[in-house]
This record gives C-alpha cells, sequence and structure tokens, in this order.
C-alpha cells in the first residue's frame, strides 16, 4: 500500500512538472512593431506570448484584455504591473488593460481605430510578414481626400492609395478597387492595421499584380436606437435588417466613384472597376453588388458570407458582369462556422463555379476572424484584378 501511494505521490508530481514546463514563457520578449517609439512595452516573444507593463500603484487589479480572454497583472513594490497572455495568433491584434474595472488605451502601444474606438494594438511576428513588410521598393501614396457628399449633406474623409509612378506618368489611367472595413473601424483600417498600400507596393514590385487604385472609405453603420434589441436578446426578423446597406450603397454610387473619377486618373467603367470588403464591408460588397451588377466586374467578400445560386437568380446580371467572385475566410474561422448561417461559403462558391461564373475560394491558414485573415485575402485578391 506505501509503495502504491509514493507511486501515486510520484506521478501527480511529475505531472504537475510537466504541466509547469509546457505553461512556462519564452523569455526572448521584444518590442513589437506597434510599440511606441522609445517606450518599452507592450512586447512580444517569439512563441506570440503578448507582455504588457503599468505603472499604477494606487490600483487593486490591472489586467491585460485581448482575444477575449482578460489576464491578471502581478505589481512589485514599485506600484508596476507587468503580465502577459497566452501565445496569440500571428498578426495583427486590438487590446486594452483594465484598471479596477476601467478599460484604457496602454500608453506605450500605438493607437488604431477599432471596435468604435480608438485603443491599442499590437503586431505579432509572423512568418509570412514579408507580404506586408516595409522594403527598400518604389512606394505609392496614400491621401486623405475631403469631400462633400450630398447623400448625407455633410463633409466625408477616405483614404486613397496610388500606386508607384502615378505622379510620374501623367498619361497613364487606372484601374480601382473599393475596398471596405469592417464593423466598428472606419476607412482608417486598411492603411494601418491592413497595411494595403505596402502589400501592394510589394506585389507591383515582384511583378504580380498591376498598378491599381485602392479607395478606403468610411461605411459605418448602426442600428437606429428604435430598432434595438434588449441587451442579451436576438433582433427579431432576417439579420441584418432589409435596407441596412442602403445609405452606405448611395453614397459610394452617388458621390464616392464620380468623385473618385473626377479627380484621379482612373478608367472609369465597369471592366476596370472592383469592390471588396472584410466582414461588414465584405456584406455590403454583397448587397451593393448584387444590387447594382453594371458596376463592378471583380468582388471580393473577406470573412463577410458569401453569394448562392440563388442570389445570382434573382440578380441575372451578375453573372454576365462579373469577371471574378473572391471569398475568404481564416481556418479557424471555418471551423467554428454556425450551421445554416447563409450557408456554407465554400459549397456556394463552388456552386457559382459551376453555374459559370470564375470563382475563387482561399483559406487563412491558422487565424480566425483577425487582421491576418484579411491581409492575406488582399494579398491574393491583388494578384487576380485587373488581368
Amino acid at each position: 500500500m506505501k509503495i502504491k501511494t509514493l507511486a501515486i505521490i510520484f506521478f501527480t508530481l511529475l505531472t504537475c512538472e510537466i504541466c509547469l514546463a509546457q505553461t512556462e514563457v519564452v523569455e526572448d520578449f521584444k518590442v513589437s512593431a506597434t510599440t511606441q517609439e522609445g517606450k518599452e512595452f507592450p512586447q512580444v516573444n517569439s512563441e506570440g506570448n503578448v507582455r504588457v507593463q503599468i505603472s499604477a500603484p494606487e490600483a487593486r487589479k490591472v489586467q491585460l484584455d485581448i482575444g477575449a480572454v482578460k489576464y491578471d497583472l502581478k505589481k512589485d513594490e514599485n506600484g508596476i504591473w507587468i503580465g502577459e497572455s497566452a501565445p496569440q495568433d500571428e498578426g495583427f491584434h486590438y487590446y486594452q488593460l483594465n484598471i479596477d474595472g476601467a478599460s484604457v488605451p496602454d500608453p506605450g502601444s500605438l493607437y488604431f481605430y477599432g471596435a468604435s474606438r480608438w485603443g491599442s494594438g499590437i503586431e505579432v511576428p509572423a512568418k509570412d510578414e514579408e507580404k506586408y513588410a516595409l522594403k527598400n521598393v518604389p512606394h505609392g501614396e496614400v491621401r486623405e481626400h475631403l469631400y462633400f457628399s450630398k447623400t448625407n449633406n455633410s463633409m466625408r474623409r477616405c483614404f486613397i492609395y496610388t500606386p508607384p509612378g502615378y505622379n510620374e506618368n501623367i498619361n497613364k489611367r487606372y484601374p480601382v478597387l473599393y475596398l471596405q472595413h469592417g464593423g466598428g473601424e472606419n476607412e482608417t483600417g486598411w492603411s494601418n492595421q491592413g497595411h494595403a498600400n505596402l502589400i501592394m507596393d510589394n506585389l507591383i514590385a515582384d511583378g504580380k499584380a498591376n498598378p491599381f487604385i485602392i479607395v478606403m472609405d468610411n461605411g459605418s453603420w448602426r442600428m437606429p436606437a428604435q430598432a434595438r434589441p434588449a441587451q442579451g436578446e436576438r433582433p427579431k426578423g432576417p439579420w441584418p435588417p432589409e435596407g441596412w446597406a442602403d445609405n452606405f450603397k448611395n453614397t459610394l454610387l452617388n458621390d464616392i466613384i464620380p468623385m473618385v473619377d473626377s479627380n484621379y486618373r482612373t478608367v472609369a467603367d465597369i471592366q476596370h472597376r472592383a469592390m471588396a470588403g472584410l466582414s461588414m464591408g465584405g456584406m455590403q460588397t454583397r448587397v451593393i453588388t448584387l444590387a447594382d451588377p453594371d458596376v463592378f466586374s471583380y468582388v471580393g467578400m473577406f470573412s463577410g458570407g458569401s453569394i448562392s445560386t440563388e442570389d445570382i437568380s434573382k440578380s441575372p446580371d451578375f453573372k454576365e458582369n462579373v469577371k471574378l467572385f473572391f471569398v475568404s475566410y481564416g481556418s479557424r474561422e471555418l471551423e467554428n462556422r454556425r450551421e445554416g448561417f447563409g450557408g456554407d461559403p465554400k459549397e456556394n462558391t463552388e456552386a457559382l463555379k459551376q453555374a459559370g461564373i470564375n470563382t475563387y475560394f482561399y483559406v487563412s491558414p491558422q487565424t480566425a476572424h483577425e487582421w491576418q485573415s484579411w491581409r492575406r485575402s488582399l494579398y491574393e485578391f491583388a494578384q487576380l484584378l485587373f488581368k
């Protein structure tokens, strides 16, 4: 009996040591690409653990909130709180600090607009980060363009990428991609978090993509207050509700496209015009391109659903006019996809191919509903455009 008891104790201790070894954090932390210049934190290690530090001597509890998980930080004798997360996926992640119940940005990070606020972001190094790395190649420009919208009776702002050589060859005209952000983000997302300009610069330098202009505008949509369900309740009826994308559709068709064609050297026809978006922006792309199939000939939806054969039966010109329909997801999104929510995107896309539409389905490996999925999606999509 004693021998058996000792064996159990030994096995338990050995198991605990293995567990501790597995959870031990690799101490090769470095400042992130999104750490403010001159700051020591936030940091990230080779395993994707994110470490933060903040001085809060009077605080009783401080947490790192990232990836929908909160991690407790520890305070030293000087009132400095420090701690780290579990390993995160490669790429960009929003995060915040929680100090005694108040969620605040990390003063050590650069700030990005997401979750309907300006807040912190962390860049976890990726194996394929050369796709969006800042390299010694010819670079285009990202221009801030202010314009008046008759649809909204207000001034608006968009960001416009012009490719390398745009300023030198003033006789050349370019195709245009209208590229939309996701819910809770704005017109800064694709250049700040997505590095769309660097992705294009590198693709053009490698001869993998034709040069084109990218327009990044604000497609933010919020449910009217009177239509919002009580907290915890699901909205009644179809989701999104009927007409939810109408305002941005009208703004895009009546204000943005005419403004771009008037101020930039575009080829202003359907064959040289594309629309794509991530998440909410992908859903807007679906609604707009089906409703107005004579405007865009290239369509991309990144983590934003798909289009079915039933959809194109209601919009026959879509099949006739679209040269490419591109759908993409992160692999973890597909693994956790809810059954019956808009149908299986891969099956829908394959059905469109069988119906005679040129389709492409891309899966970003080991990523979820996050910017790394969408960076990779743009990288793949851009190579297929305007060929």
